[in-house]
């Protein structure tokens, strides 16, 4: 496994700075939120595309991929009444897996709560059949971009549509593609009813990604979510992907949540003397 860290834990940083730090901690990867450089990945040129993925070359620094990728991006969304608004959502997917790829990274992380949720008067199978054709445009092209869009089941407090790893497994599972798979996310999990070591063996093949948090909302490490139980299960269903620290609140600091949080990752899932 990596670990790696969201870069808009570092606000007001150059990605320069973002990257340095992140490397020198022992990071083996940056995710990226595409609001932090434009609030459309469309006005992000080929050249700071290209910027950036050599910056992390030069760095030394992975770039595993990118997140909250609808922030800022007015106007998606994936289960919008008006069939042209979600037509603009699938084009976007499309450039969103453009500019992953142009980074250099691997993966795109879809939360995006607000930006899916059910409209008064839609059923859910009527979300359900619309999200789908919204994602079946961007699916296609990140096979041929070697992405893997990873669709995250949120809680109840934050969406009304997909709440659980079996409603997102169920979701991704219709393309049969091994270009969309699910996300799962410790604060996400919290809300899921069962331990959070059993959903991980149940989505086992399934999930392409894993972010790194607390219920509390803060950094592995910062509450009292125990990742002794979770790091096993990884290890158990031979996750080999990125573990990645992402936070909501931001109060102690980027330099005190990526060093404690790594250095609580680290001890986690080192292997037994």
């Amino acid at each position: 496994m990596k670990f790696g860290i969201c870069n808009e834990i570092f606000e007001g940083w150059t990605m320069e700075d973002t990257m340095a730090y992140a490397a020198k901690t022992g990071y083996d990867c940056l995710e990226i939120a595409p609001f932090t450089i434009s609030n459309y990945v469309t006005d992000i040129s080929a050249a700071e595309r290209q910027r950036v993925k050599d910056l992390a070359a030069k760095t030394g620094i992975e770039i595993s991929g990118i997140h909250w990728v609808l922030v800022k991006a007015e106007g998606m969304h994936m289960t919008h009444t008006d069939a042209s608004i979600r037509e603009k959502t699938a084009r976007y997917f499309v450039d969103l897996v453009d500019c992953c790829a142009d980074f250099g990274g691997r993966s795109i992380i879809v939360g995006s709560p607000y930006q899916r949720n059910l409209m008064d008067g839609v059923s859910y199978e009527q979300a359900w059949e619309w999200a789908t054709e919204v994602f079946r445009p961007s699916v296609k092209h990140a096979a041929e971009r070697e992405v893997v869009i990873n669709f995250e089941p949120l809680a109840p407090s934050e969406t009304n549509f997909v709440n659980t790893h079996t409603e997102a497994i169920k979701f991704t599972k219709q393309f049969a593609s091994p270009n969309f798979k699910i996300i799962l996310d410790v604060k996400a999990m919290c809300s899921m009813g069962k331990p959070i070591p059993e959903i991980i063996r149940e989505s086992a093949g399934e999930f392409g990604y894993f972010h790194a948090n607390d219920e509390n909302l803060k950094g592995p490490g910062f509450g009292e979510v125990d990742y002794q139980p979770i790091a096993a299960a990884l290890k158990e269903v031979n996750y080999t992907g990125v573990v990645s620290v992402e936070v909501f609140k931001f109060e102690e600091g980027p330099e005190a949540i990526a060093t404690q949080s790594l250095h609580y990752l680290q001890e986690t899932f080192a292997p037994p003397a």
